[in-house]
């Protein structure tokens, strides 16, 4: 096999991975997920850390306007350590995580609930009828029983 040959089949083998329906359904999932993740960014920043900040202010900390990544330690050194921006990180970290939990919990649920539906047993069959045998040896023991 030449060249040609080989490269034509490692192009055939890509296209068979790259387009698999499994390949494209995880990067579609990526796109949406950074999608959701600038939404999630924007509701922590404008929503909530001016909401957490104006509760720190109520308690003497920082002026509200200065939002909760104002929230700094200055080292004696002049070394400035932005732990606001640590505090907005794990709130916007535990957000994605309760979202994505409950979606997958609805998700998995109403899988579920359709696997149900769809494994839902038939009646059972009717018991088959009984042999000629069968019926005579009936017939005796009830005349027996008479």
């Amino acid at each position: 096999m030449g060249i040609k040959g080989k490269a034509s089949s490692l192009l055939e083998e890509f296209k068979a991975f790259a387009f698999k329906g499994n390949i494209v359904d995880m990067a579609i999932g990526v796109i949406i997920g950074g999608a959701f993740g600038k939404i999630v960014t924007s509701f922590v920043n404008d929503i909530v850390m001016p909401s957490v900040t104006a509760i720190i202010a109520m308690g003497g900390g920082k002026d509200a306007g200065e939002g909760l990544k104002a929230l700094a330690y200055t080292t004696a050194n002049g070394v400035v350590i932005p732990y606001g921006n640590f505090i907005g990180g794990i709130i916007d970290f535990l957000i994605v995580a309760i979202v994505v939990f409950i979606v997958m919990k609805k998700f998995l649920g109403f899988m579920q609930n359709m696997r149900k539906k769809e494994e839902a047993p038939a009646a059972p069959p009717a018991p088959p009828e009984p042999s000629a045998e069968e019926k005579l040896l009936t017939e005796i023991r009830d005349l027996l029983k008479k």
